[in-house]
């Protein structure tokens, strides 16, 4: 009798296995940096990707800015304190100096490699920005020439386990239908946030699933009430790029202007708009007449007018409809406590970098955009992968034939009631019911907050026993169980914040309360706990 997927998984009968030190979840630029990096720290390397590596991920089809700030005293102080009271003063100078510091490196390393950085009409290289396929392109060729292996459309739906703690991880190859492990001395999550199957453009493989796996494996997250965050884009668009909308003037279909909209301080009142179901509608009218801009911005983000382009629109010109698109965890802060500065978990042989990692350490408790994300992936991926081989590497190279063992998580689950079980897809619709709305997700109450954590525990308590495969799902059903587990943790954190800071806006408590500037601990899957971290920031 032929096996389905999670019978595979289950029983660890593989199609194909692997061996190597560090194993890498995710082929983002999180990933490939820490790829590359444990590289050359004297590792062998896998990485796995649920899509291709190179074109997959919120990054590859973007372009964005990046935190390259030259080593100048005055710049540099400029570009962390700029950042502190809009986070709510949660972020911390230590990091924020250490991620400067890297990026400025690695960004000219790029150069070295051959990124084509523009070059202004005095010769001047500017690199205060990237272009994500020129950008993945690059560090793919990179990965290939540095011997990192790499599984392409192979999502990682488990970790494994042995005596020392994490030992490797399965999954299945969504194109052969072929399970496959690999056996690795330690793990970096490099998987991205989770915008929910929102259709943010890049972020339909964003689904939560390392925090997914970290938390199975007993890892921790911080930040996770920092998860709100949504995009404007067009209404005909999944093209979330928002820098370009401080030159817009926001309208209702009238042409009358809307009162404090903006993309920076007044998204929402926009979101208010549309909560009252009028069309909302946009042109870059402050740019109109600025030759010189308009190019630049062309050069930057070329990705972000092909989509105007195409339907015939001058944005400059004609007003378009926009609406706002959830991001979630990808454009939030929130994400995979790491405990110190080599990216660890609390889970040894566990690293996260990325969206998938907490970004509170440089931006606090709001959005760090392209700019600071791409930096913080950079960073955060470099110093993961060199952490993540020095542990493997202090394991037996002889002595790697070890014995693996699994857990019993959510979807790929022996027992099972009796009945059919729950559809990945309706516990996904049940989800998005839960987190898209503005007035539970957006604008948050107890009242709210609550009704709708009890009905997603609820289900999590159903899908531990029946959600379960069907007809070759197994990934929709790994995705359905992340998304899932991450709307609960972000909700659980988010009641707990009994104030407004940063992004995460509590219509119950409005002000900011000088008593809670610390970081809320989470944990757990069947029983969610928060706690303090009253760590004391480095603020200077």
């Amino acid at each position: 009798m032929a096996f389905n997927h999670s019978e595979k998984l289950i029983n660890q009968i593989y199609d194909v296995s692997f061996k190597a030190d560090v194993l890498v979840i995710g082929g983002g630029p999180a990933g490939a940096w820490a790829a590359l990096s444990a590289k050359k720290n004297g590792a062998t390397v896998i990485l796995v990707d649920k899509g291709y590596c190179g074109t997959s991920g919120a990054t590859a089809p973007s372009g964005n800015g990046v935190w390259y700030i030259p080593p100048v005293k005055e710049k540099r102080e400029e570009a962390m304190r700029s950042r502190e009271a809009l986070g709510g003063f949660l972020s911390e100078r230590k990091w924020m100096k250490r991620v400067l510091e890297q990026t400025y490196e690695s960004v000219n390393q790029l150069a070295e490699w051959g990124y084509p950085f523009p070059v202004d009409e005095n010769g001047v290289v500017h690199k205060r920005s990237l272009q994500g396929p020129e950008y993945m392109r690059l560090m793919r060729r990179k990965l290939v020439k540095s011997k990192v292996k790499i599984l392409d459309h192979s999502p990682a739906l488990e970790l494994l386990y042995d005596s020392n703690g994490v030992a490797g991880a399965a999954g299945v190859n969504t194109q052969t239908g072929e399970t496959w492990s690999v056996q690795a001395s330690s793990i970096v999550i490099a998987s991205g946030g989770c915008a929910f199957l929102s259709k943010a453009l890049g972020c339909n493989v964003l689904t939560g699933d390392g925090y997914l796996l970290a938390s199975e494996a007993g890892a921790e997250f911080s930040g996770m009430e920092f998860s709100n965050a949504y995009a404007i884009t067009p209404k005909f668009s999944s093209i979330t790029k928002t820098a370009f909308y401080q030159w817009a003037s926001f309208t209702y279909e009238d042409g009358t202007i809307i009162e404090g909209a903006g993309s920076h301080k007044g998204r929402s009142i926009i979101a208010k708009t549309l909560q009252k179901g009028k069309k909302v509608f946009a042109q870059l009218d402050k740019a109109k007449d600025n030759p010189e801009l308009q190019k630049w911005m062309r050069i930057a983000q070329p990705n972000f007018f092909l989509q105007f382009d195409r339907m015939g629109i001058n944005p400059f010109e004609d007003r378009f409809e926009v609406t706002l698109r959830l991001e979630g965890t990808v454009r939030g802060t929130g994400g995979i406590r790491i405990i110190d500065e080599t990216c660890a978990t609390s889970v040894p042989g566990l690293f996260a970098a990325g969206d998938a990692a907490t970004r509170e350490l440089i931006c606090g408790g709001f959005t760090g955009g392209g700019s600071y994300n791409a930096a913080w992936a950079i960073s955060s991926g470099y110093w993961s992968g060199e952490a993540a081989a020095k542990y493997a590497l202090s394991f037996n190279r002889n002595n790697l034939d070890r014995t693996l063992s699994r857990k019993h998580v959510i979807g790929i689950n022996e027992q099972r009631t009796s009945h059919n079980g729950l559809d990945a897809n309706e516990v996904i619709r049940h989800v998005q019911a839960e987190v898209m709305p503005f007035d539970i997700n957006l604008f948050r109450t107890e009242e709210k907050l609550s009704a709708s954590l009890q009905r997603l525990h609820s289900i999590w308590h159903e899908a531990k026993t029946s959600l379960k495969e069907n007809k070759g799902n197994i990934v929709r059903v790994r995705e359905a169980a992340a998304m899932l587990a991450t709307s609960r943790w972000m909700y659980t954190a988010a009641l707990e914040r009994k104030e407004t800071r940063g992004m995460h806006k509590r219509l119950d408590f409005p002000k900011i309360d000088e008593n809670q500037q610390h970081r809320l601990i989470t944990s757990g899957l069947d029983e969610i706990k928060v706690t303090a971290d009253t760590h004391n920031f480095q603020t200077v």
